[in-house]
């Protein structure tokens, strides 16, 4: 896979944000469910990075990253097409996401997720994030899992 950001209002990640956001709104039908916007000032000017993974010239994967304070930084937006789960591209992107967040000066990961996300929460674990209260805008969002972990 070949990892490359992308500007978030590309046409490239308007897909794959629709697709994230269709396969949410699945998951999460019931009125009240909150699915949290990324805003394009959020990363732009060295503040964050929307990553797209290609497999064969096709986008299969995405995420980003942004500065949240001094020396904290947020996962947003990851998703993987559902043809091509399991194959480590989450992972891929992921990995990434934490190396620009460190080169952000960023110290700590924190990241929500949904609690009806099981293959998420997995590979959040899976990847040394661990449970905390929820935060921010997540913090009346009883759908919520929040997670982080040191870097």
């Amino acid at each position: 896979m070949y990892i490359c950001r992308e500007e978030l209002d590309s046409p490239i990640a308007m897909a794959m944000i629709g697709a994230l956001d269709e396969e949410l709104l699945e998951r999460y039908p019931e009125p009240g469910a909150n699915h949290f916007e990324l805003e394009a000032e959020e990363i732009d000017a060295g503040g964050g990075a929307f990553l797209v993974g290609y497999v064969d010239g096709r986008p299969v994967a995405c995420g980003a990253v942004r500065l949240i304070g001094e020396a904290a930084a947020e996962i947003k937006r990851m998703y993987v097409r559902p043809d091509v789960r399991g194959r480590g591209f989450a992972r891929a992107v992921l990995t990434e996401l934490e190396r620009i967040a460190r080169q952000l000066g960023a110290q700590r990961l924190v990241l929500e997720t949904g609690e009806r996300q099981c293959e998420a929460l997995a590979l959040y674990q899976r990847s040394g994030f661990a449970r905390i209260d929820r935060f921010g805008r997540y913090r009346d969002s009883p759908l919520s899992v929040c997670m982080a972990k040191e870097l």
